[in-house]
């Protein structure tokens, strides 16, 4: 019973966890990927595309357009935000999908730190 009253109130608080930085067009974080699960809805309604050039944020408006940069190997894309997270505990800003983890190079390393900028 304790674990289903906790999880709403995390959500809450990643929900209201905003980054003054955003205002200026440009952060960097640390970034994760995902993509085991194929085909589930993301927050913007469209089915999730693991191979697909798109993001997760907790804050960003859903179909923000984002230039992303691997700051250890130069590599950059632009993605969309499609989807909500990371959880606030984890100390990331922004998830990615595994496609854009591979077009980046990190996915083997599994987490990179990344230059975001807003366009």
């Amino acid at each position: 019973m304790k674990k289903l009253l906790i999880l709403p109130l995390l959500f809450l608080l990643g929900a209201c966890d905003v980054d003054v930085s955003y205002s200026r067009g440009a952060f960097d974080t640390k970034a994760s990927w995902y993509g085991t699960e194929s085909g589930r809805h993301t927050a913007d309604g469209a089915r999730f595309n693991p191979y697909g050039m798109t993001v997760a944020h907790r804050t960003l408006p859903l179909g923000t357009k984002l230039r992303v940069t691997n700051t250890e190997n130069g590599r950059s894309v632009v993605v969309t935000v499609t989807d909500r997270g990371p959880a606030a505990w984890t100390g990331r800003s922004i998830d990615v999908s595994e496609g854009v983890a591979n077009a980046l190079g990190f996915k083997s390393q599994g987490v990179a730190h990344l230059h975001i900028e807003i366009e």
